[in-house]
């Protein structure tokens, strides 16, 4: 499942995913299990309220290479196909 990451429209990051959850854009939602809690329950919350899937990735490392970059990330949102995000 990681590996629509690289290939379909996807925000980065946890201001830009949460921004793209609170305007109802995201289809799924990737969290990285090493990252620190504080900075993900908004938008764990935020996807439990909205009944949006929070998919656990082992490690930032891992999500941040799964998402085509050199860094790692704490959190990806795959995007609504019709969305403008």
């Amino acid at each position: 499942m990681l590996s629509e990451l690289k290939t379909k429209r996807k925000v980065i990051g946890v201001k830009q995913s949460l921004k793209a959850v609170r305007a109802g854009h995201v289809l799924c939602v990737y969290m990285a299990e090493d990252a620190d809690p504080a900075l993900l329950e908004p938008i764990r919350s935020h996807c439990a309220a909205e009944e949006i899937d929070v998919i656990a990735v082992e490690s930032m490392a891992v999500l941040g290479q799964a998402c085509g970059i050199e860094v790692g990330a704490a959190v990806a949102a795959l995007l609504k196909e019709d969305c403008g995000a």
